[in-house]
């Protein structure tokens, strides 16, 4: 089985600062993509940022130039740095990983984590 652990939630105010960290572990054999989420309240899951294995990234326009995704692909390990926060951005963060098992071939499935709370208010 495969499990993704989250850190690095909390409160944080306005223009402070937060990172989060997302550590896989399991019978892994390929890690595609890693990447993290996020759902408010009444609102639908959104993507924040995602990171290929590649190197290849993609962000939300409304995280554009605040926020960084990182990988340790050795430790199958991904970061996000949060910079200049807005109360927009309070949801709780997913950490989502693409991922094959070993024994599985190329099937490719979707894990995720188990959430961290981000609050930003002042």
């Amino acid at each position: 089985q495969v499990q993704l652990v989250e850190s690095g939630g909390g409160l944080v105010q306005p223009g402070g600062s937060l990172r989060l960290s997302c550590a896989a572990s399991g019978n892994i054999f390929r890690i595609n993509a890693m990447g993290w989420y996020r759902q408010a309240p009444g609102k639908q899951r959104e993507l924040v940022a995602t990171r290929t294995s590649g190197g290849t990234t993609d962000y939300r326009d409304s995280v554009k130039g605040r926020f960084t995704i990182s990988r340790d692909n050795a430790k199958n390990t991904v970061y996000l740095q949060m910079n200049s926060l807005e109360p927009e951005d309070t949801a709780v963060y997913y950490c989502q990983a693409t991922l094959i098992l070993r024994g599985e071939g190329l099937l490719a499935r979707d894990y995720w984590g188990q959430g961290a709370q981000v609050t930003v208010s002042s």
